[in-house]
């Protein structure tokens, strides 16, 4: 068993009694530095990096081989990667880029396994006359056409 593997093994133990959290990435570095990223349904607080730190610690043998752990939650300004991401962030707003280049700030109102789905309102021009009209957008985009999703803060 490689050494990745069996960091695997013991993170996805410490995750199972711990439902509400799950894994972003893990990388090990070849200096066997471990680094672990982590998010939770109602978000990761500094208790729930500790107890992942010390289940990996304490079920790694440093004799064996010689490592530095790294636990940390995923950032606000990081992308989301998967789909139970999504899911948890519904009614915020994402900053969207598309692989087609298209960049899209909108409200997601749903996430389900293959999409998700963007309303917003934009102005553009009248269908008859002069001015501009308030018009309401939706858009479903399937996750294999989305190259970035952050979510934006506003205060």
């Amino acid at each position: 068993m490689t050494f990745k593997s069996k960091v695997q093994e013991v993170l996805d133990a410490a995750l199972v009694e711990r439902e509400h959290l799950f894994l972003i990435d893990l990388s090990i570095n070849e200096a066997n530095k471990i680094s672990v990223i982590l998010d939770g349904d109602s978000g990761v607080n500094l208790q729930d990096c500790i107890d992942i730190s010390r289940a990996v610690e304490n079920n790694l043998d440093r004799e064996e081989q010689d490592f530095s752990l790294e636990v940390a939650s995923a950032g606000v300004s990081s992308p989301l990667k998967l789909v139970r991401q999504y899911k948890k962030n519904i009614g915020r707003t994402l900053k969207v880029k598309t692989t087609s280049s298209e960049e899209i700030e909108a409200k997601l109102t749903m996430a389900d396994d293959e999409k998700i789905t963007l309303e917003w309102q934009a102005r553009e021009p009248k269908k008859i006359g002069k001015g501009k009209e308030t018009v309401d957008k939706k858009l479903e985009i399937p996750y294999e056409n989305i190259k970035e999703a952050i979510v934006i803060i506003s205060f």
